[in-house]
């Protein structure tokens, strides 16, 4: 092997390693934009615009009063309302301490034939938690009181 083929291979691998390098990292872009722009929509925004069910994307608002219903294994499945629309949520998992009816929750998962599959559910237990987004939500729906308002 001359020394010219071994230029020109060396030039190939440094080629194919940054195509490579390319890949991973439009693809590691790609990952975290997808994260970051898990979207969040109110329930009414899901029921007026249901997502397509590839889509993964975050819900946020209520539980709603006596929709929580534990089942078998660790299934778990209620409503979360925005006081305009409600949206059945099935969970596979442990739920936070905090989770509780009439609380705040926020859902990352997927809407699948008219109920949200939840990968993830984290508790808002109170107003200083509760992601902008929700509050915005319930107060346009008009459920929301500040709890600072009064003072």
């Amino acid at each position: 092997m001359g020394l010219k083929s071994l230029k020109k291979q060396r030039r190939i691998q440094i080629v194919a390693l940054a195509a490579v390098a390319l890949v991973v990292s439009t693809g590691l872009i790609g990952y975290a934009m997808r994260d970051g722009i898990n979207f969040f929509r109110s329930p009414s925004q899901v029921v007026e615009a249901p997502p397509s069910p590839s889509e993964t994307f975050r819900i946020g608002g209520l539980v709603e009063e006596g929709s929580l219903v534990r089942g078998q294994g660790h299934e778990i499945s209620f409503s979360v309302t925005d006081g305009g629309a409600s949206v059945p949520v099935v969970f596979e998992g442990v739920l936070p301490d905090l989770f509780d009816e009439n609380q705040g929750m926020v859902g990352t998962g997927r809407y699948v034939d008219g109920v949200f599959r939840a990968s993830e559910i984290l508790a808002k237990h109170d107003e200083t938690y509760m992601p902008k987004e929700v509050i915005d939500a319930l107060k346009e729906q008009g459920v929301y009181e500040d709890p600072n308002a009064g003072s």
